[in-house]
């Protein structure tokens, strides 16, 4: 809401601070004459650019591209309205409202929000500001961090150049730690951006940037759906694919005192645009309401789409000739230690992909004090016994490299990256926070006050809020996956409590360690060797009591009310399978075909596409080493909640009595192969899916053997499967959102 208010007063001429689908009344009120004029004045030959990258022989494709694309005809009128790209546009100097715009409405926590106008993707400033904004926001050693978050003014802070087809802005964020003000932060914000634009840039701040930008551009060219996604965007936005060689060599040339004039030429106080949200309700609370045995309106859903009818209207897919047994697997080893290492060598891209899992994850919290796993997770990083934060993150940023730790129901998930040429120092710096890990008392306490303003946010927000209140509904109390962390939890954690979780849970025993790219994995295994290789298993963890959890005896619904929301979300499920479960296969089938995607499943045909109800409805199985559960999610208007609800009970039933058609089958096992090799395709999916597989307990030739596990499923074991884990009345559905009102309202 703020982002909106603070573009449309920035740039009153443009479209930014409008929702890309248009307002409300705007949709309601197009016509299909509009929609169809729209359709024949842009989606032309002239106005469309074409990418095609992976696997195919470029003669061949130019002649199939040729004979379909070609035929298409170009108007006879010219496009109008189309931007012109290349000419570098500077934004306009007209002055910009000097009084902060405040927004005094429902919502959790406190933001600021600042922007200034930029010029378009092709002015020859683009690289300066870009190596600007590295330096002000890029990671821990940046200048706002350092100047905003770390002395504890602000629990986040955050900015971004957009330099789109058109002039473009800069855009800083931000919001204050507990007991600060916005006033506060507003002032340390500008006083930071003062300091910066009266200062040259040091010599590290300037290369650590550029190593930053270069990184980034790298990392995110690993696959072909990035670059295919790179290519084209370059081309609509620039005029010129081969842009970003350009713009590589314009970043190599930026010099400080490039920096500082960009600095203040665009970040100028009369140009800024200031908004402030000061939440109505800021302590997150909200209204419960619960009631139990709702009967659905009695609604019949239309038939299935079917896939033949569809595929009438598409190219013949041809059935690959590759064979799984083509994926190449990852070659595994122990060390002494017992953390077990997975290493799959791919010099495609001069870079390396690191993942790993710790057992270490929420489900070892008890109610007293949840969120303990977490706090653990994140203060990792926060210093070591030989070097600082501030340290470890420079030692990091200055390579381009990244690292960090996240706590899931199932364990501590880790993330990293770097140059090829960089690798040691990665691994080595995870060596020291896994082994030496000091948890500061300041550092913890930034970090607690953080997460105490994520969980305000989180209760304030309808997905999060929707999403624990299921399932808390779904896992009873003395299960682990009904704990989360509440104020009162997270203010209870000490310094002592993060040293003897650590202590206790991690451990290379039972830890996974994978790593995808271009690396020598003999030298890698001796690096491992003397850096976590020297990891000691020291305490000893309590093993998880995970009770078994049986269906609800009938359905239940809950709403959550949470003030000054525009649309409601719905979660609708129980617990269901692990992933184990020799039934997983047939019954990612059947979610394919029921709700395994939006614009072809069958709760997106119905309740999506015939009704109207939804812009998104998927379903799911989150199924992990222990049963996760079964869900059903959607987005709706207040109005269209119950309604949208029947629907889709109605639709299970129907699934229930009539189970689904061999040509759904066919259909849903091509679209999961299919897609199988484009996901394995980048390098980060797939040492996770690696590391998944090895904690999971499904063994590496899982990568090879998914697909052939998938076109194994029959149409008995999809009925069967349909039987044992589609149980309509005895779901729980839990809605959150605005206070719930009649359908038209």
């Amino acid at each position: 809401r703020l982002g909106r208010a603070v573009m449309r007063a920035a740039f009153p001429d443009r479209t930014y601070g409008l929702p890309v689908g248009g307002t409300k009344a705007d949709v309601e009120n197009f016509t299909l004459a509009q929609v169809k004029n729209y359709y024949k004045t842009y989606y032309r030959p002239d106005n469309a650019t074409l990418v095609v990258t992976g696997d195919f022989d470029t003669k061949a494709l130019l002649k199939r591209v040729e004979e379909i694309y070609g035929v298409i005809p170009q108007p006879a009128q010219p496009l109008l309205n189309k931007p012109a790209q290349g000419l570098g546009v500077l934004p306009d100097n007209r002055p910009k409202p000097i009084t902060p715009i405040v927004l005094k409405q429902p919502g959790s926590t406190p933001l600021l929000s600042i922007v200034y106008p930029l010029p378009d993707a092709n002015h020859p400033d683009v690289p300066a500001i870009d190596v600007m904004d590295a330096i002000l926001s890029e990671g821990r050693s940046s200048w706002l961090y350092q100047s905003l978050v770390e002395p504890g003014l602000a629990s986040s802070v955050s900015a971004y150049a957009s330099e789109p087809i058109e002039p473009g802005w800069y855009s800083f964020s931000a919001s204050p730690a507990a007991g600060k003000s916005l006033a506060q932060v507003e002032q340390a914000l500008q006083k930071s951006l003062g300091a910066f634009k009266q200062q040259t840039v040091s010599a590290e701040e300037l290369a650590r940037a550029k190593t930053q930008l270069k990184a980034s551009l790298i990392f995110g060219n690993q696959d072909i759906t990035s670059q295919a996604n790179q290519l084209g965007y370059m081309q609509t936005v620039t005029g010129d694919y081969r842009f970003v060689d350009r713009y590589l060599d314009g970043i190599e040339r930026v010099t400080a005192a490039d920096v500082q004039r960009v600095a203040q030429a665009y970040l100028k106080p009369e140009r800024q645009t200031l908004g402030f949200f000061e939440p109505t309700q800021a302590n997150g609370q909200t209204a419960a309401s619960e009631s139990v045995g709702k009967t659905a309106e009695n609604f019949s859903p239309g038939a299935p789409v079917d896939p033949a009818e569809v595929a009438k209207y598409l190219p013949p897919i041809p059935v690959s000739a590759k064979s799984s047994s083509s994926v190449r697997l990852p070659q595994a080893f122990t060390l002494s230690n017992g953390l077990k290492v997975l290493l799959l060598n791919d010099r495609s891209t001069p870079t390396v992909n690191l993942s790993g899992n710790i057992p270490a994850g929420t489900l070892f919290d008890t109610p007293a004090k949840a969120g303990l796993a977490s706090l653990t997770a994140s203060n990792l990083m926060n210093g070591t016994e030989t070097k600082d934060a501030l340290t470890i993150a420079k030692t990091l940023e200055d390579r381009g490299a990244g690292l960090g730790f996240g706590a899931s129901r199932e364990g501590v998930g880790i993330g990293g990256s770097a140059l090829k040429q960089d690798l040691p120092i990665l691994v080595q710096t995870l060596a020291d926070v896994l082994k030496n890990p000091t948890f500061p008392a300041q550092q913890l306490e930034l970090s607690r006050q953080r997460s105490l303003v994520g969980l305000k946010a989180a209760l304030d927000d309808p997905g999060q809020l929707g999403r624990r209140t299921f399932q808390q509904a779904i896992y009873p109390e003395n299960h682990p996956f009904h704990t989360f962390p509440t104020a009162e939890s997270l203010k209870r954690i000490t310094r002592e409590d993060l040293a003897l979780f650590h202590r206790q849970y991690y451990r290379p025993e039972g830890a996974v360690i994978a790593m995808v790219g271009d690396f020598d994995p003999v030298q890698v295994r001796t690096l491992l060797e003397s850096t976590l290789g020297q990891w000691k298993n020291v305490g000893k963890p309590t093993p998880p009591v995970v009770p078994s959890v049986s269906l609800p005896s009938a359905t239940t619904y809950l709403n959550k009310v949470i003030p000054g929301k525009s649309e409601s979300v719905t979660y609708m499920g129980y617990n269901s399978l692990s992933r184990k479960d020799p039934r997983f296969y047939s019954a990612l089938v059947m979610n394919q075909i029921l709700g395994g995607s939006t614009l072809s499943s069958r709760l997106g045909t119905e309740i999506r596409d015939r009704q109207g109800l939804t812009y998104g409805i998927y379903s799911g199985f989150a199924a992990g080493i222990y049963p996760g559960p079964f869900l059903i999610s959607m987005q709706t208007a207040p109005g269209d909640v119950q309604k949208a609800i029947n629907s889709t009970l109605a639709l299970l039933r129907q699934l229930r009595e009539t189970g689904i058609t061999q040509a759904e089958l066919e259909t849903a096992k091509r679209s999961i192969t299919s897609s199988y090799p484009v996901d394995l395709a980048s390098p980060g999916d797939l040492v996770q899916a690696i590391v998944g597989n090895e904690i999971t307990g499904l063994g590496q030739e899982e990568l090879r053997r998914f697909p052939d596990k998938i076109n194994e499923v029959t149409l008995a074991q999809i009925q069967q499967v349909i039987s044992d884990l589609i149980q309509p009345d005895k779901l729980v559905i839990v809605t959150a959102g605005p206070a719930p009102k009649a359908a038209g309202n």
